[in-house]
């Protein structure tokens, strides 16, 4: 008889679980026969201890046999079904630019995404804040608006790897969120369940990622692609630097409106245009739609440029409940927070250091984060119009500006983030986005 305080008594111990012990865990977890204690009990155990590559197979293939596999075969699609997940940071909006970009080159994007983990901001939690927008469609409408438009950004519904919804939340409050099997897993499950030919992984590396160093964050990035390749899903990493905020703005409606802002061309940051078109051309290889990189990139760029990517959006906005006039009035429907301060520069020189995990927890601390799985998010707090390392300030101009629901919110996040940002008078070297390329070492 298997018993799971067994399961966890074992790989606390620092021994090796077989197929069927995980099988038996997770099916126990979605069908509650387990207790939210043993659960964590298990995620610590696997965070002290790790899990060899079989072990982060087995326990991924369990997560997503927990619920339906969808299958795009059915629905004759004239194209690939590709999808890219990122690890977390701050100001990522990536997802709500790449998904319509692609769809708009001819890729079929269901994007399952998630929410809020510890630090970083969830892309459901951005599209929360869209009135009337739904994402828990159920599979019959995910299904149609993806075949019709071409991508939906959603979350995890009650069908798809629910074992991996319950752990989710379990890993966000028990700190162990970084642990290299569990992301893994967490993270293929949900893409496995979706039914993908492709997938692309945006490692974050950096003072605003779970994985700080390059080297924890390479070891990650192998780990997936390795994972997903013994799955059959071909997949490519890159790892991007988190050193910063990527949007100037953090927090759910004004990251939002950012991509809104990309997208129609009001106002694109060329960092953030980076990383959508390196993430975009990889997927549009690995789906065969282009012949090489720099076709890739160019596609995703005349994508955007030329509104095909805004159009799509706005469709996939409309047709999963939300607002027909979004990106022609985005102020009119994404909601604002009642006291926006600004957070003046101390003194003169060059943004040497931005801490962008405490940036992160400024956003956290306004409510625009969880502390507890059940905490309800203010979708309009958070920071506008962050500066970026390297750029030279003056006395009294703004970093960034607060937005917040009273103004003592306010007056406690500008002090803390004027503290999470240094200056300096050497301007530091310029870092490129995009840090390094990982394929599977099974290929």
């Amino acid at each position: 008889m298997i018993l799971p305080q067994e399961i966890i008594r074992k790989k606390r111990d620092g021994e090796k679980l077989n197929a069927e012990e995980i099988d038996f865990f997770i099916d126990a977890l979605t069908h509650e026969r387990i207790s939210e204690g043993q659960a964590a009990a298990f995620a610590m155990a696997v965070f002290l201890r790790g899990m060899e590559a079989s072990e982060c197979a087995a326990l991924t293939k369990a997560m997503m046999k927990s619920g339906d596999v969808l299958d795009w075969r059915a629905v004759a699609l004239d194209g690939p079904v590709l999808d890219k997940h990122s690890t977390g940071g701050i100001g990522d909006n990536v997802s709500l630019i790449l998904a319509p970009a692609v769809a708009a080159c001819g890729g079929f994007v269901p994007m399952i995404s998630g929410r809020g983990l510890g630090h970083t901001g969830g892309t459901l939690d951005k599209l929360d804040s869209i009135p009337g927008y739904c994402t828990t469609p159920d599979p019959l409408r995910l299904v149609s608006t993806v075949r019709r438009i071409g991508c939906a950004i959603i979350g995890q519904t009650t069908q798809l790897a629910p074992a991996d919804r319950k752990l989710y939340a379990i890993r966000d409050v028990t700190a162990t969120v970084e642990s290299i099997p569990l992301i893994t897993a967490s993270i293929l499950s949900k893409k496995l369940a979706a039914g993908l030919d492709a997938l692309v992984m945006d490692v974050k590396t950096g003072s605003g990622a779970f994985m700080q160093t390059i080297e924890t964050a390479g070891e990650l990035a192998q780990s997936i692609v390795n994972v997903a390749a013994h799955a059959g899903l071909k997949t490519t990493a890159l790892i991007t630097d988190m050193d910063q905020p990527l949007a100037s703005a953090a927090g759910n409606s004004l990251e939002t409106a950012h991509a809104i802002a990309h997208l129609t061309g009001a106002r694109r940051e060329p960092r953030l245009q980076e990383i959508v078109v390196a993430l975009g051309a990889e997927m549009l290889l690995l789906g065969k739609l282009v012949e090489t990189r720099e076709a890739g990139c160019a596609a995703i760029a005349a994508a955007i440029e030329s509104g095909r990517a805004a159009e799509r959006f706005a469709r996939m906005v409309t047709d999963l409940g939300g607002p027909a006039h979004l990106l022609d009035r985005p102020s009119a429907y994404l909601p604002r927070a009642p006291f926006t301060v600004p957070v003046p520069a101390t003194g003169n020189g060059f943004v040497t250091r931005m801490a962008a995990r405490d940036i992160g927890l400024v956003v956290v601390g306004l409510g625009g984060g969880r502390v507890r799985p059940e905490d309800k998010i203010d979708h309009s707090v958070g920071l506008s119009a962050l500066v970026s390392l390297g750029q030279q300030v003056t006395r009294g101009e703004p970093l960034g500006y607060v937005h917040a629901a009273d103004p003592d919110a306010a007056a406690r996040a500008a002090g803390a983030l004027a503290r999470h940002i240094e200056i300096g008078p050497v301007k530091p070297a310029e870092k490129s986005c995009i840090l390094a390329r990982v394929q599977s070492s099974r290929s």
